[in-house]
């Protein structure tokens, strides 16, 4: 018996030995999570720094009082950008959030020095060769989603919609002449030629996010150039396009936001002239973050561009969309998203590209 007793036990221990053991997994730490966001601007823009404070609304909505949640806004001063985010990083808070290419130096510079917080920065991305472990950058493949804002110009233009004239032109107000911006733009561009080659597109910079009348005044020349729709890709300063299109009747596309959601209630004449909207979904990307950090899979050290696959980017298909878009052209969008998502369509991307090969692309698209 004894021996038996000696035998069984030595093969349970063989047995003990042999199994593979189970990695542990991260475990989900939401309780008591801080997270703050930073704008280098302010809100109420209708856009990209409105659709960021939403991001922290979805966490705070998701995770109620498990989290605690701030926006800060720093204004358009840049004087104040650093020095806030010294102070930020000083405080308590588990998650940093903050965006734009103008953040990127400063963030490169303070978050080596605070290696214990854990930042996360939208529209761009940091340098990783400094070494920046605690950085999670995202990125957004919004040259995807201007491809299909660049066809429906296409299609508006080239239709026998009420507002649509017989030239073929569409415009394109920016920002600044920076790559993110050029990413819409190239996009934009394939976009339209794809639908119609000879439709031409009227490209205007404003120099600024903020100066919505000189984004008006631009816009203006574009509809007076011929343009039937334009698109702005400017944050606050491409409000003034909404406003030029609603003086003139012509058509517009908003950005970021659902932008003829904003207007719908408290300007409606001009809610229905914004066919769309491009979305860039800054806040899903902030809600997929802080959900990864939580879950402890969060890619700290590395940067994600996200596009349709992760619902990031996008178009408004909303009622004023459904009402005014042909149910034609609205199939060919959708046909065009999937051929986009299967990569089918491969759209070009500013990011990368030369001055050289960009100019090129600008100068072949102008009336």
């Amino acid at each position: 018996m004894k021996k038996i007793l000696a035998l069984a036990l030595a093969a349970l221990v063989i047995l003990s030995s042999c199994a593979k053991k189970e990695e542990p997994k991260p475990e989900a730490k939401a309780a008591g999570l801080k997270v703050v966001l930073i704008l280098n601007g302010t809100l109420g823009d209708k856009s990209f720094f409105d659709s960021a404070a939403n991001g922290m609304a979805l966490v705070k909505a998701e995770m109620g009082d498990a989290v605690e949640t701030k926006v800060i806004e720093m204004s358009y001063d840049e004087s104040k950008w650093e020095p806030t985010l010294i102070d930020v990083s000083e405080g308590d808070w588990d998650i940093i959030v903050l965006g734009t290419w103008q953040m990127t130096e400063a963030l490169q510079k303070v978050a080596k020095e605070y290696p214990a917080k854990r930042y996360i920065i939208f529209d761009t991305a940091v340098d990783y060769s400094l070494g920046l472990d605690n950085v999670y950058s995202i990125e957004y493949k919004q040259n995807e989603a201007s491809f299909l804002a660049g066809a429906l110009a296409s299609y508006v233009t080239t239709s026998k919609l009420p507002l649509a004239n017989p030239q073929k032109i569409v415009g394109f107000l920016g920002g600044m002449d920076i790559p993110v911006i050029n990413d819409f733009l190239v996009g934009y561009i394939e976009g339209a030629q794809y639908v119609d080659p000879a439709v031409k597109v009227a490209i205007s910079y404003i120099g600024s996010f903020s100066d919505s009348a000189k984004g008006k005044e631009m816009a203006l020349a574009q509809y007076a150039q011929g343009a039937d729709i334009g698109y702005n890709v400017a944050g606050q300063a491409g409000l003034g396009q909404l406003d030029a299109a609603k003086d003139v009747k012509r058509y517009a596309i908003g950005v970021d936001s659902d932008q003829a959601a904003i207007f719908v209630t408290s300007d409606s004449e001009k809610a229905d002239l914004i066919a769309t909207s491009v979305l860039k979904r800054v806040d899903n990307s902030i809600l997929r973050a802080v959900q990864m950090h939580v879950k402890g899979n969060a890619p700290y050290g590395k940067a994600e561009t996200l596009g349709f696959a992760e619902q990031c980017v996008g178009l408004a298909r909303n009622d004023i969309y459904m009402k005014l878009i042909p149910a034609d052209i609205k199939a060919k969008i959708d046909e065009l998203e999937a051929k986009i998502t299967s990569g089918e369509i491969k759209v070009g991307s500013a990011i990368g590209m030369s001055t050289e090969d960009l100019n090129k692309i600008r100068n072949a698209a102008k009336p």
